[in-house]
């Protein structure tokens, strides 16, 4: 009984891992007209360390041991916590939707192998392929909510773009630099960081944070279900030696996020949006086999 459990708990972890993940943009959607960007994101990190101190004190786990570990640690969480999460959130709260949300920053895939093999000089055809697919797409959903009159800033679009090379460099980063720790205070060294690092930009804004059920149910997904959740879930699949299988995940990210943006907030999906995200989602294929 107990290995047939443990057998479907693997199976059911990767398609559960995209479920919570797509929801991040859903998270950003639902509590963006509550708060400003960087104050929701302050207090999900400060909750978010709240949550995983206890935890890390009552399993004992160990806190990394040099100061260089320290470093590496936190330049990862300034980039895939704060500059990641800070762009998605500025772009949602200028209007982008998250469907596209998704998919911009769902070309991460792309960018971390395509720099990985120019790196080594190994370029391929199929890649150049690949990544004029992935920006295609993109464009091509783009270019269709602008049709629609949806309100695209160049601010906007800016901010998701600064999430995608966030995101890009910090999982680089992470791969050179961060040595193999415990998923629990590897996270709380990055969200400390992010904090830190975030508080300037909480300082400058003048918005005030409208407190009620909608606020509060989002800012507790966004920790339970998104930090400690799929924060986790991400780590123990590539703890199974699942890291490519993982990058394949995050092809079903944007047409999840696409059909859950839909169903709560009318985002429409057009065959232009089908066409675009499935074009994005073969040209990232393309990328990621090659360096298989």
């Amino acid at each position: 009984m107990q290995s047939s459990f443990k057998f479907t708990w693997i199976q059911v972890m990767p398609p559960l891992f995209v479920l919570l993940w797509s929801t991040g943009f859903i998270v950003a959607r639902y509590g963006m007209p509550l708060s400003p960007p960087f104050k929701f994101l302050e207090l999900r990190y400060i909750f978010s360390i709240l949550c995983f101190l206890p935890w890390i004190y009552f399993a004992k786990v160990p806190w990394p041991s040099k100061k260089m570990e320290w470093v590496h640690l936190a330049v990862t969480g300034v980039f895939i916590q704060a500059g990641y999460l800070g762009g998605v959130w500025v772009g949602v709260k200028s209007g982008i939707g998250s469907g596209l949300t998704a998919l911009i920053v769902g070309l991460q895939p792309v960018l971390t192998a395509f720099w990985l093999s120019s790196r080594k000089h190994m370029v391929t055809k199929r890649q150049w392929l690949g990544l004029w697919l992935g920006l295609a797409g993109v464009l091509m959903v783009l270019s269709h909510k602008l049709s629609e009159g949806m309100e695209v800033t160049l601010p906007g679009l800016l901010a998701e773009l600064i999430a995608l090379i966030s995101i890009t460099v910090g999982t680089l980063y992470q791969k050179s630099f961060v040595k193999p720790c415990d998923v629990r205070t590897a996270n709380t060294v990055q969200l400390m960081a992010s904090a830190l690092i975030s508080l300037p930009f909480v300082l400058l804004e003048t918005e005030p944070v409208q407190w009620g059920a909608q606020f509060f149910y989002s800012l507790a997904w966004s920790v339970l279900g998104l930090t400690l959740g799929a924060g986790s879930l991400l780590y123990i699949l590539i703890q199974r030696g699942a890291a490519s299988s993982v990058t394949s995940l995050m092809y079903l990210v944007p047409p999840t996020t696409a059909v859950i943006a839909w169903i709560l907030f009318g985002e429409a999906i057009t065959l232009s949006t089908v066409f675009g995200v499935v074009l994005a989602a073969i040209g990232v294929s393309l990328v990621i086999k090659s360096v298989k």
